[in-house]
């Protein structure tokens, strides 16, 4: 197997925990969203040590609205978004999903695959009910795939007239039941599974509890010693290959890409987070995308190359960013990013992009050379 090598500029992503409640939520509390017990990690540059990063600018026509790709057509092109938070009662959340892919399908009506990598909505049947809804009215691919996030587990918050209600938590809900949900609405038998797009091998990851079965796992991704197992096997099916293998999971690695040392990680963010790194260690040709801390695509720290190149996508709903003071906090109102992949046979090309001004991030530009 040939060593990759890899370029680009790094920058940034948050997540949070929940979307902003508005006057026509259903009753919440304000800043609702249960306790992470998270702390700042102690080195969050440790895996940035042992690379260089080279800051990019995009080109003329990249500036201009065109993907950069030049006269070559890609393999394979898809979008992955994250933390679009889809609530029925949400209008805005509902705006900038239906705007995001607006704008992904003027990039590309031709895309092979979308990927919706977690917190779809907050778990509740209405939520799906209008995910479906605004799926069916909004152009976008054929080819769906979905991982699950901590807030698809998010109705054992709400009590029985939907309002959000801790002090009765579980409120009746397993996380079985929710997992449950999840998987009736994606046509999925397990929150994990791969699937080949044109030759190119993705694969999906999810977590396997909440805090029903243990209240210790907060947050955090649970991938159970099957998954994992099952994990091994499956990298193996592209192992004698330089082409690139796709990787999703809703949470990321800690130490890793941005907003990896501030909220929803809890020095950890994935409950296996060591196991699972070694497993993709061993596969240079590995790109895992993940979403959940929701920091914007500008910041450094949105691409990782640590054996393995991680990528964080920022949240279609709601932005995060550093606020210059060891912390975060929200990014304009409007705001809205995810990320759009081609593969060529040389390279990965990943872009940044801003569905609010219909543009490219310039500081989220990258090419990941294929087999050198």
């Amino acid at each position: 197997m040939k060593k990759w090598a890899w370029s680009g500029v790094l920058a940034v992503i948050l997540v949070t925990l929940a979307i902003l409640p508005v006057s026509a939520a259903p009753k919440t509390a304000a800043g609702h969203g249960p306790a992470g017990g998270s702390k700042p990690l102690e080195d969050p540059g440790a895996a940035a040590k042992g690379y260089q990063v080279e800051r990019q600018s995009p080109s003329s026509q990249e500036r201009n609205g065109d993907s950069g790709a030049g006269r070559e057509k890609p393999l394979l092109a898809f979008p992955v978004i994250s933390d679009i938070h889809v609530q029925w009662w949400h209008e805005p959340s509902q705006t900038k999903f239906t705007n995001a892919l607006n704008d992904l399908h003027a990039i590309n009506p031709n895309a092979d695959a979308l990927v919706i990598n977690g917190d779809l909505g907050d778990g509740m049947p209405a939520d799906y009910d209008k995910l479906a809804e605004l799926l069916g009215q909004t152009p976008h691919p054929s080819n769906m795939f979905y991982t699950i996030g901590n807030h698809e587990f998010y109705k054992a918050w709400h009590d029985a007239d939907g309002n959000w209600n801790s002090d009765t938590y579980p409120n009746g809900e397993s996380d079985q039941d929710s997992l449950q949900r999840f998987l009736n609405y994606t046509g999925e038998k397990k929150v994990y599974h791969d699937a080949m797009v044109k030759g190119y091998h993705f694969i999906f990851l999810g977590s396997e509890q909440y805090r029903q079965s243990d209240p210790n796992n907060l947050e955090d991704a649970y991938l159970s010693d099957e998954q994992l197992d099952w994990l091994k096997k499956t990298l193996k099916k592209g192992a004698g290959s330089d082409k690139p293998i796709f990787v999703f999971l809703h949470q990321p690695l800690p130490y890793t890409v941005s907003g990896t040392s501030f909220c929803c990680v809890n020095n950890r963010a994935i409950i296996q987070h060591e196991a699972l790194k070694a497993i993709l260690s061993d596969y240079p040709q590995v790109v895992f995308f993940s979403g959940h801390t929701h920091w914007e695509l500008k910041l450094p720290g949105t691409l990782v190359r640590d054996k393995f190149t991680m990528v964080n996508s920022s949240s279609v709903a709601q932005p995060w960013t550093d606020d210059g003071n060891g912390g975060e906090m929200l990014a304009g109102p409007d705001d809205s990013e995810g990320l759009y992949v081609e593969v060529y046979k040389d390279k990965v090309k990943i872009q940044g992009r801003d569905f609010y001004r219909q543009r490219w991030v310039p500081e989220a530009q990258f090419t990941i050379p294929i087999g050198k």
